[in-house]
């Protein structure tokens, strides 16, 4: 059976499926009633990049020539239409979940969500005093024909009000509902030990007046537009048929809108009007609830200050080795080190940089950065390097999507402050996470590395489950300044014999260890293949994962987000096992497990099993050689196999169902267990270090 003939499933229709899994979590009574808001949130929040990103790129791909589309076996209508209707029940379950379970929840807690119909006079004139003093200088009303007025003009994602009036015609209000500066929630003053909070459009609403004096408002709808983020054409095709693409594309209008998320209740002939102002379809308009932005939810307020609402504090775990010597190089040289986010804090990544900064013996910095922070001690320090005359040598990726104007701007402020700065390659982005300090150690150059699953950004190494790997071992640090060399633009083409780079070794070393399983299988060895991934997508490395189904290698994996393989098929992947992990934290970790006949090959890195991690990115996993850190991921990907609480199955019908233990099984919940064993094991400095 060759590649085409092979069955996947859409990645754009299985992402829905990984958007379910959240609504999932909002939907577990489990979760404390704050935590449950904010899933609803995060799957606010995931659809409107959603239908920014992947149904913008299937809507620009209708405009690419028709016998081009059919070449490339794309049908973007009737994907659209599928999407639109698994996206309208997934609202109407969101919709359920909140108006039916957390509203009556938060009332339970003397909270209430009220509307402007529902104030009383008390609450009637704080939003007026609100309103003229914080509202009125940030509002921008503005009068509108909707016939023929070419100028007006919605900020992405962005809320507003359109108003009608008693006589309007064509003429129509609009105003800005600026909660990205005041935010989106108002507490009222406490009344009789209850707690009223409103939306800030409430308080809008109740002075519209006071915007639009000489007119007399009929009635007013939130409205939200979503406009297409750029397309990277040459991430998902290729050669000629990438070039031909980007020539139907060239008039493309970059941020043109691609969806109105509306209030239900608009008026048909005015929901027509809006419509063919902002020139979409009748599929791109999406009836919505009263409200929208659910990603506001993140922040929303708990006057009661109740603990029991919320997840429980967690506090970090101390990694064992780095608290009892402070000295991070005497603790690299001697041994591997992992650590683990966010059950240990980032803090151990930069106090490593802000040590080799200030450390005298220190001649050199070199760090990729994907996402930086706005403000880090990370940032900090590399800038403290500089002061004190290191060589600092900085990769800023700027196409890191939603951060490139943060990531320009830093890459501004060191290459003022005497850093060597490198950018990303015009058709190549640097997703790698890694770090290389050298340091003269008794008249001999010393590399010590630092290489992770996830970037370099304290905030989000809070809420991202990920690992990362010091190490002194030439093996790894030699390879991994011919990295950075190629970064620089000092080498063309490095040769590892030990890092997977891509787009250089990484494929074809995957490929080559999922052969050898499938060798050692038909010979009566010691099989199996165990990963732990975000997206599963290249349909080759799949295809590879079907062959060593076919031939009895056991693979069992783990994909938090979309997957184009299908578990289960009779004959093609009866012996592939697929789980996804959505708690707490968000599941970020990349792991790689092949079996080798007892003699195991494990790597962690940035790379996931998508053709753009694989040709079109520079990304860098690397094999786990100490011993001791083998065993502790092992135990770690051993321990989220076996969740029986917060995994759910992915099957072919996308039901996900959660994982069920046997009757003699105990429960595993993988985070909490994960942080139980990471616990144990560094609670005795000795283990580590003998």
């Amino acid at each position: 059976m060759n590649l085409k003939e092979y069955p996947y499933k859409n990645r754009d229709l299985n992402w829905l499926s990984f958007n379910d899994r959240v609504l999932q979590e909002a939907e577990d009574q489990s979760n404390p009633l704050y935590e449950r808001l904010k899933f609803l949130a995060i799957f606010s929040s995931n659809l409107d990049e959603y239908f920014s990103v992947r149904v913008s790129r299937l809507r620009q791909i209708k405009r690419i020539d028709k016998k081009l589309r059919k070449k490339l076996a794309l049908k973007p209508s009737k994907q659209v239409k599928e999407i639109l209707k698994r996206v309208r029940i997934q609202q109407e379950k969101f919709g359920d979940i909140f108006s039916n379970d957390l509203i009556p929840e938060l009332v339970k807690h003397r909270i209430h969500l009220i509307d402007n119909n529902q104030f009383d006079l008390n609450q009637h004139q704080f939003a007026t005093r609100f309103f003229i003093s914080k509202i009125l200088p940030k509002i921008n009303g503005k009068l509108v024909n909707l016939k023929d007025d070419k100028e007006f003009f919605l900020e992405n994602n962005k809320l507003y009000y359109l108003i009608t009036f008693q006589k309007g015609d064509d003429i129509y209000g609009i105003v800005n509902i600026p909660s990205d500066e005041l935010g989106r929630f108002v507490c009222f003053p406490k009344s009789n030990q209850n707690h009223f909070i409103t939306f800030l459009e409430n308080i809008i609403k109740s002075n519209l007046n006071q915007i639009f004096e000489d007119k007399t408002i009929k009635d007013c709808f939130q409205i939200k537009l979503s406009r297409d983020a750029e397309l990277y054409i040459d991430d998902e095709f290729e050669g000629v048929l990438a070039e031909k693409i980007k020539e139907s594309l060239s008039q493309r209008d970059y941020g043109q809108p691609t969806r109105l998320l509306f209030d239900a209740s608009m008026p048909k002939a005015l929901k027509t009007k809006v419509r063919k102002f902002f020139n979409l379809g009748k599929i791109d308009m999406i009836p919505g609830a009263k409200y929208h932005n659910f990603s506001d939810f993140f922040d929303f307020p708990d006057p009661t200050n109740n603990k029991s609402l919320h997840y429980p504090e967690v506090t970090t775990i101390k990694h064992s080795a780095f608290d009892h010597n402070t000295n991070y190089f005497e603790v690299i040289l001697k041994k591997d080190q992992l650590v683990h986010f966010p059950y240990m804090s980032f803090n151990y990544v930069q106090n490593f940089i802000n040590q080799a900064a200030t450390d005298p013996d220190t001649t050199e910095i070199k760090i990729s950065l994907y996402r930086v922070a706005k403000e880090s001690e990370l940032t900090t320090s590399l800038l403290k390097a500089l002061e004190n005359g290191k060589k600092v040598t900085v990769f800023v990726e700027a196409k890191a999507r939603f951060d490139e104007e943060n990531n320009l701007k830093w890459g501004a402020i060191f290459e003022k402050k005497g850093a060597s700065v490198f950018y990303s390659y015009p058709k190549i982005k640097v997703h790698s996470k890694i770090l290389l300090v050298k340091r003269k150690e008794q008249k001999k150059e010393i590399f010590y590395g630092y290489i992770g699953t996830g970037n370099f950004n304290a905030k989000t190494s809070e809420i991202y489950c990920d690992h990362g790997l010091f190490t002194a071992n030439p093996l790894i640090t030699e390879e991994l300044s011919e990295v950075f060399e190629v970064l620089s633009g000092k080498m063309i083409l490095p040769k590892p014999k030990h890092l997977l780079v891509s787009p250089y070794n990484t494929r074809k070393t995957f490929e080559e260890l999922i052969d050898n399983e499938i060798t050692n299988v038909e010979n009566g060895k010691p099989s199996g293949i165990k990963a732990k991934l975000n997206s599963l997508e290249d349909k080759q490395i799949i295809s590879k994962l079907y062959d060593a189904s076919n031939a009895g290698v056991k693979i069992e994996l783990i994909v938090r987000g979309f997957t184009c393989l299908i578990p289960g098929l009779s004959g093609i992947s009866e012996n592939i096992k697929m789980i996804s992990i959505v708690d707490r934290f968000l599941e970020h970790g990349r792991i790689y497990l092949f079996e080798n006949n007892r003699d195991e090959k494990l790597y962690i890195g940035s790379a996931d099993w998508m053709t753009r991690n694989l040709d079109k990115r520079i990304e860098v996993l690397v094999p786990i050689l100490d011993e001791d850190c083998k065993k502790e991921l092992k135990n770690i990907l051993k321990i989220q196999l076996n969740d029986t609480v917060k995994a759910r199955i992915q099957d072919e019908k996308e039901t996900n169902c959660y994982k069920k233990k046997m009757d003699d099984q105990s429960s595993i919940q993988s985070q909490k267990d994960i942080r139980a064993y990471l616990k144990q094991i560094h609670s005795s400095y000795k283990i580590l270090s003998e």
